[in-house]
Order: C-alpha cells, then sequence, then structure tokens
C-alpha cells in the first residue's frame, strides 16, 4: 500500500502589539543593542499584553492560515498545540483555540518539546494520517513568554516614556539578563491536508535527554511541591526559567549537526542535494554554527530572529509561513528541518513540499 503524503495547504503568523528593542530593554536591565546583537542576532522581539494567553496567539495565527487555505475552520479535523507557556497549568491550550475557532468537539491535542516540538508535530501529523484518524490538520506553535520575564514595570519600555526602572528592580531582572533578552512572543499556524502526491515527512530523527532537563527549566510551580506554589516563589524569582546558556550552546552545535548528518545517511540523502534548512530561531550564533559545520550556503539557511527573538514552539511555523508567503517554498522542494528545545528534546527532519 502506497503511502499517503502530506502538504501544507494555508499558514499564518502573529505577533502581538509594537516591537520591543534592544534599546527599549536598556531601559529595565543593564544591557544594549550592541551586547545583545553580538550575542544573539537579535534587534526587537514583542511580547503579549497582559490578559493574552498563547491561544489568542494562535486564534490570530490561524485565522490567517485558515484563509490562505481556501479553507472553512469547520473542514479541520485535528488540532495540534504546541506551547511551553500554556494560558493554564490545565487544561491545556489545544481545545481553547477549537472554541475559539467555532470547532468544538474537534480533537485537540497539547505537545510539550518546547523549542524541538515541530519536529515531534511532524511525526504525529504523519501518523494520523498514515492511520485515516485525520486529513486536514492545523499545527499552530504559540508562546506568551512575557509572563516570565524578570522585570514589572512594563510601563518602562514604552518608547515614548523617559522613565527608567528603579535600581532594585533592574537588579532583580539583571539576575537573569542573558535569558530575558533572547525570547519574544508569537504564533505561527500551518495547516496539513493528506494528498497523493510525494509530499510531507520523507524521513525523522528524533532525541531526548532528561538528564539535561535543568540546562533550561522552571523551578516553580512544579507539583513536586506541596503546595505546588508557594508563598515566598515569585519574591524568590522562582517563575523565571533557568538557563545554562554556554552548556546549551555546546549541546546544539553538537548534536544537531551530528543528528543532521544521521539522517542523511540513513534516507540516502546528500546534503547538497537539499534545497532549503529550516533551523530553530534560538540564537543566530548557533544556527551560524551549524550552517558552517554543515557546509550549507547562507541563502539555504533563512533566519528571521533578528525581527521576533526566540519565540520557542511558534519559530519554525513562523518562519514557514513567511518563506511560504515570500514564494520560496516550492513544490517538489526538499527540506531539512531542525531544532533542540528544553528536556533536552533535538532532532532533524525531511519534509518535502
Amino acid at each position: 500500500m502506497a503511502k499517503i503524503g502530506f502538504e501544507i495547504i494555508g499558514t499564518g503568523h502573529y505577533v502581538p502589539g509594537a516591537p520591543v528593542t534592544n534599546h527599549d530593554l536598556a531601559r529595565v536591565m543593564s544591557t544594549s543593542d550592541e551586547w545583545i546583537y553580538q550575542r544573539s542576532g537579535i534587534r526587537q522581539r514583542h511580547f503579549a499584553p497582559d490578559g493574552t494567553g498563547p491561544s489568542d496567539l494562535a486564534f490570530e495565527a490561524s485565522k490567517r492560515a485558515i484563509e490562505a487555505a481556501g479553507i472553512a475552520a469547520k473542514d479541520i479535523d485535528y488540532i495540534l498545540f504546541a506551547t511551553m507557556t500554556p494560558d493554564y497549568v490545565f487544561p491545556g491550550s489545544g481545545a481553547l483555540l477549537g472554541a475559539k475557532l467555532g470547532i468544538p468537539g474537534v480533537a485537540a491535542l497539547d505537545i510539550r518539546q518546547q523549542c524541538a516540538a515541530m519536529l515531534f508535530g511532524l511525526q504525529m501529523i504523519d501518523g494520523l494520517i498514515q492511520t485515516g484518524a485525520a486529513k486536514t490538520i492545523l499545527f499552530v506553535g504559540a508562546e506568551a513568554h512575557a509572563g516570565f520575564m524578570p522585570w514589572e514595570d512594563w510601563s518602562v519600555l514604552d518608547p515614548n516614556s523617559a522613565r527608567e526602572a528603579s535600581p532594585e528592580d533592574r537588579a532583580r531582572a539583571d539576575k537573569h539578563r542573558n535569558l530575558a533578552v533572547l525570547f519574544g512572543d508569537g504564533a505561527g499556524a500551518l495547516i496539513f491536508r493528506a494528498t497523493d502526491r510525494d509530499a510531507g515527512l520523507r524521513g525523522l530523527k528524533l532525541h531526548s535527554d532528561g538528564r539535561s532537563a535543568e540546562l533550561l527549566y522552571v523551578p516553580g510551580g512544579g507539583f513536586r511541591a506541596r503546595p505546588y506554589w508557594r508563598a515566598d516563589s515569585y519574591e524568590n524569582q522562582e517563575h523565571v526559567p533557568r538557563m545554562d546558556g554556554r552548556e546549551l550552546f555546546r549541546f546544539a552545535v553538537t548534536k544537531l549537526p551530528q543528528t543532521a548528518r544521521a539522517l542523511c545517511e540513513q534516507q540516502g540523502v546528500k546534503l547538497d542535494e537539499i534545497d532549503w534548512f529550516l533551523a530553530h530561531q534560538a540564537n543566530k550564533r548557533i544556527n551560524d554554527y551549524i550552517r558552517d559545520q554543515l557546509g550549507v550556503p547562507s541563502e539555504k539557511l533563512p533566519s528571521n530572529i533578528d525581527r521576533f527573538g526566540n519565540t520557542s514552539a511558534g519559530t519554525l511555523p513562523i518562519l514557514i509561513d513567511e518563506q511560504m508567503r515570500a514564494g520560496n517554498l516550492k513544490r517538489g522542494q526538499l527540506s531539512m528541518v531542525l531544532a533542540l528545545g528544553a528536556g533536552i528534546h533535538w532532532g532533524c527532519a525531511f519534509f518535502r513540499f
């Protein structure tokens, strides 16, 4: 029996509010545009306003994807929602999105592989389509990282304001400066549909290693504690992730090239036969290093981290939406998707458009 393919029929993305530049961040912590850009390639990012969650961002991105696909929301028969910053501890955000789209009753599954979520999502989409469980699947990656930022007075970020953070607030924010400058908020939505042409997942290697979980994790709010959120948790900034950036960098630039080469060998594909390398947008230095290791021409590895920062599960769908709308990703082209996220989860996939 021939393998059923699946293709992307619509894409969309959404970022909230006006961009927050590196210069703006310098008013809430001790940093500068030069310091941030040299270390990450980021110039600006967006933050969700208070009261806006990832399902709200996903709703806007999904509407754009549905319009681009030329379908109605009711044509979607499965939702996959990837986020590490859910609206609630529980329930997941997928069901909330389905209700906002006016399709209650459609199955919604939340996945938690953080920045690597799309790779795991592609495997699940392939399985759903191969088994006939679904034909038209909405995949969304959406994040509202604003909730874990280490400053309190958000009005200081207003570019029209001359105010700066108090010395106490600045000192608190400075403790997490290396992490806080990297993340931004946004959502990307992709609609996949079963097809009889040669398209879809064409090879995959996934890995997880919980031994390195504390390279990037949130110490507070876990259910090992009773209660799971204590009175002093906020004061101790336990809602802010802890990150070992040096070790994460080393992990990424070692494991991703290894996995990419292993996937090529497994599938009998040469690196120069791949049309596009679509990499998670965590840090431009990481992607530049991986590109150099693999000998990939810069024009084959698109980047948008300078405008969005790291939107975690949102980065790859946002990048694909931009590349699709620019006309760069064409039918029949072979792409390699690469990502590493907290967990640690990582991997590479071949996807034929």
